[in-house]
């Protein structure tokens, strides 16, 4: 199934959306036992996937898509975590080294933002820059877990921008990269969570950057050094990953600042990151 929340007159919903793009089945509405965020909806585990599988089965409940707003589809997370230097042909780009281990750093709940949204430039930074990511939502808490069952505790996938001020990122703060990474806005997220059965392999994705239509990245998901399974057994041996939890796991070459000259985003730009088979968020910088 495709999760989203969207925003009604009445306040935010969980939807599943009957295809990339189509119309929704409003969960709450045709069930009020099921929440209406999709955090909360998550924490629940199987009975409300069943219960939303009913629902989209008899078609109940469907709103046209052009009559709500679709949002982050998960935007109160406990945890954003990030994987950086997790493709091969980028770190190739930077002549880096491929990581023996993931490298992981966080951004925060307040990174979020929906899949339409506008990107707010910082004043903070002259070097804002573009990194298309495959994300994923943990579906159940993980701790200590092994890599051969740790695919087990994905509930699904989505797209991810790791909007990143290089400035602060590199050459900043001692060298930690988290204001770099972590200012409000700096994760577009969406426009749904594919689950595991409808996405096939998500280690076999087509992923790629626009800007102002201009492609920037083209990769695959297969580039990928440490997949979902090996971040999950890793990160989890020190925090334990709640329902919820939103893990980014890399972005693939064609990044601004390793250009020849180097590129960044300016106001009015418009960045789209799409993934096959999830779908694609395109945000204009403001």
């Amino acid at each position: 199934m495709r999760f989203v929340q969207f925003l009604r007159n009445e306040g935010i919903s969980v939807g599943v959306e009957l295809r990339d793009g189509g119309d929704i089945v409003d969960l709450h509405a045709g069930d009020s036992k099921i929440p209406s965020d999709l955090r909360s909806f998550i924490e629940g585990g199987e009975e409300n996937i069943r219960s939303a599988q009913n629902l989209v089965d008899k078609r109940k409940c469907v709103l046209a898509r052009d009559s709500v707003k679709i949002v982050a589809p998960i935007s109160n997370p406990e945890k954003v975590l990030c994987v950086g230097m997790n493709y091969r042909d980028h770190c190739e780009e930077q002549n880096a080294p491929v990581p023996a281990e993931p490298v992981v750093f966080n951004k925060f709940p307040s990174s979020i933002i929906g899949p339409t949204d506008n990107l707010e430039y910082p004043r903070e930074t002259q070097k804002l820059d573009w990194e298309a990511e495959l994300a994923f939502v943990i579906g159940k808490e993980a701790r200590h877990v092994k890599e051969s069952s740790a695919m087990e505790h994905i509930f699904g996938f989505t797209v991810a921008l790791d909007a990143s001020a290089r400035d602060w990122q590199i050459g900043k703060n001692g060298g930690q990269v988290l204001l770099g990474k972590a200012m409000d806005g700096f994760c577009p997220l969406g426009p749904a969570i594919v689950t595991k059965d409808e996405i096939g392999d998500p280690h076999n994705l087509g992923i790629r950057c626009k800007v102002n239509g201009i492609i920037k990245q083209n990769s695959n998901t297969n580039q990928l050094v440490h997949k979902s399974a090996a971040i999950i057994a890793h990160i989890s041996r020190f925090i334990t990953l709640k329902p919820g939890d939103v893990v980014l796991t890399g972005t693939p070459p064609g990044v601004g600042f390793t250009r020849n000259p180097p590129e960044f985003l300016k106001r009015g730009d418009i960045v789209q990151c799409d993934i096959d088979g999830i779908g694609n968020i395109s945000n204009r910088v403001v």
